[in-house]
C-alpha cells in the first residue's frame, strides 16, 4: 500500500515520462507509478536497505546521496526530479534544490511545514522542540537538520527563479486539508507537496 502522500505526488506526473526519485525509500512511488503510469523510472536510495528493497520490486535504483551525487547527472534528463520528504535531512537544500530544477524539466518537492501552528505552539507553550506526527523526532536524534516553514520554502523557490505551478497542503496523514484551511499553508498544513518548474 502506498502512502497518500505519495499519491498526492503521483497525481501531478504526467503519463509516459520519464521520473527521477531522489530518497526514494523502498519504492513504493516508483512501483506505483510504473504500474499506473507506465513511466520510465530511476532512483537514488541513501540506505541499503532502500536499494535492497527497490531492487527487489525490479526498480532501477543505485545508492547515492542528494547531497553529492545529483551534479553528476545531465541537465534536462528527466521530465520529473522529485524529493520526497527528503528536503530537510539534506546538508546543502538550495544546492539540492538547484540540481533538482537543473536535471528535471518540473520538480516536486515534499517536506513537513515547521511553520505549522501545532509546532509554533509547542515551542511557545512548552519551549522545548516540538514532537509531531510529522517531526516525531527528539531534537538530538533527528535526521531533519534544515527545518523550514511553507513562506520559507517559498522563498527559496523565488530566489532561485522557480515558480511553484501547484501546492498540495496536506494532513499529518497525507490526506488534503480543507479548501477553506489550504488557502493558509504556512500555519494550517503539516505538510505540503510542491510542483515546481523553471522560469
Amino acid at each position: 500500500m502506498i502512502r497518500r502522500d505519495l499519491l498526492a505526488i503521483a497525481e501531478m506526473i504526467d503519463p509516459g515520462t520519464r521520473v527521477l526519485d531522489i530518497g526514494c525509500d523502498d519504492g513504493s512511488l516508483l512501483d506505483y507509478l510504473a504500474r499506473t503510469k507506465q513511466v520510465d523510472g530511476r532512483g537514488i536510495e541513501l540506505s541499503q536497505a532502500g536499494v535492497n528493497g527497490c531492487v527487489a520490486r525490479g526498480l532501477s535504483v543505485i545508492q547515492g546521496d542528494a547531497d553529492t551525487d545529483l551534479a553528476d547527472y545531465p541537465a534536462g534528463s528527466f521530465d520529473y526530479a522529485i524529493l520526497s520528504q527528503t528536503l530537510q535531512a539534506t546538508r546543502a537544500p538550495r544546492a539540492v534544490l538547484s540540481h533538482l530544477a537543473r536535471i528535471g524539466r518540473r520538480v516536486i518537492v515534499s517536506f513537513p511545514n515547521f511553520g505549522h501552528w501545532r509546532v509554533r505552539w509547542a515551542l511557545m507553550a512548552g519551549g522545548h522542540m516540538p514532537n509531531t506526527p510529522d517531526l516525531p523526532y527528539a531534537w538530538y536524534d533527528t535526521p531533519n537538520i534544515h527545518l523550514c516553514t511553507v513562506q520559507d520554502f517559498q522563498t527559496l523557490a523565488a530566489d532561485l527563479d522557480l515558480t511553484i505551478e501547484r501546492m498540495r497542503a496536506l494532513t499529518s496523514a497525507g490526506d488534503p486539508i480543507p479548501a477553506w484551511a489550504a488557502r493558509f499553508p504556512n500555519l494550517l498544513a503539516p505538510q505540503v507537496v510542491c510542483l515546481l518548474k523553471g522560469r
